[in-house]
Protein backbone atom coordinates (compact mmCIF):
# COMPACT_ATOMS: atom_id res chain seq x y z
CA UNK A 1 0.00 0.00 0.00
CA UNK A 2 1.30 3.09 -0.95
CA UNK A 3 1.99 6.03 1.81
CA UNK A 4 0.10 9.46 1.30
CA UNK A 5 2.22 12.15 3.25
CA UNK A 6 2.01 15.73 3.75
CA UNK A 7 4.53 18.18 3.53
CA UNK A 8 4.48 21.10 5.78
CA UNK A 9 5.95 24.44 4.79
CA UNK A 10 6.26 28.21 5.50
CA UNK A 11 4.77 30.45 2.31
CA UNK A 12 8.27 30.78 0.56
CA UNK A 13 8.31 26.83 0.27
CA UNK A 14 10.80 26.26 2.96
CA UNK A 15 10.38 22.41 4.79
CA UNK A 16 9.30 23.26 8.04
CA UNK A 17 8.01 20.73 10.98
CA UNK A 18 4.39 20.75 12.11
CA UNK A 19 3.64 21.13 15.54
CA UNK A 20 1.25 18.12 15.57
CA UNK A 21 2.77 15.02 14.33
CA UNK A 22 0.59 13.52 11.37
CA UNK A 23 -0.64 10.08 11.14
CA UNK A 24 0.49 7.75 8.91
CA UNK A 25 -2.55 7.80 6.25
CA UNK A 26 -3.27 4.93 3.73
CA UNK A 27 -5.82 7.01 1.63
CA UNK A 28 -6.06 10.36 0.47
CA UNK A 29 -9.40 10.50 2.23
CA UNK A 30 -7.62 9.83 5.40
CA UNK A 31 -5.16 12.59 4.94
CA UNK A 32 -7.35 15.23 3.96
CA UNK A 33 -9.89 14.40 7.19
CA UNK A 34 -6.60 14.10 9.25
CA UNK A 35 -5.38 17.95 8.01
CA UNK A 36 -8.86 18.68 8.59
CA UNK A 37 -8.74 18.52 11.87
CA UNK A 38 -5.70 20.13 12.61
CA UNK A 39 -5.11 22.80 10.60
CA UNK A 40 -5.62 25.65 12.57
CA UNK A 41 -2.93 24.16 14.84
CA UNK A 42 -0.28 23.41 12.58
CA UNK A 43 -1.04 27.22 11.17
CA UNK A 44 -0.45 28.39 14.84
CA UNK A 45 3.02 26.42 14.83
CA UNK A 46 4.32 28.16 11.58
CA UNK A 47 3.00 26.25 9.11
CA UNK A 48 1.57 28.40 6.03
CA UNK A 49 1.26 25.57 3.46
CA UNK A 50 0.77 21.93 2.75
CA UNK A 51 1.67 19.93 0.10
CA UNK A 52 0.16 16.21 -0.55
CA UNK A 53 1.93 13.36 -1.69
CA UNK A 54 1.21 9.81 -3.04
CA UNK A 55 4.79 8.39 -2.26
CA UNK A 56 7.08 10.41 -4.26
CA UNK A 57 4.29 12.01 -6.37
CA UNK A 58 2.53 15.24 -5.82
CA UNK A 59 -1.27 15.32 -5.57
CA UNK A 60 -1.61 19.11 -5.14
CA UNK A 61 0.03 22.21 -2.91
CA UNK A 62 0.94 24.48 -2.54
CA UNK A 63 -2.60 24.51 -0.35
CA UNK A 64 -2.60 27.59 2.04
CA UNK A 65 -3.92 27.14 5.58
CA UNK A 66 -3.89 31.34 6.02
CA UNK A 67 -6.96 30.99 3.19
CA UNK A 68 -8.84 28.21 4.98
CA UNK A 69 -8.86 30.47 7.73
CA UNK A 70 -11.11 33.19 5.77
CA UNK A 71 -13.06 30.40 3.61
Amino acid sequence: MVPWTWRFEKADGTEVSPSVEPDEFSTQGDAESWLGEYWKELLEGGVEQVRLFEDTTEIYGPMSLSEAQTA
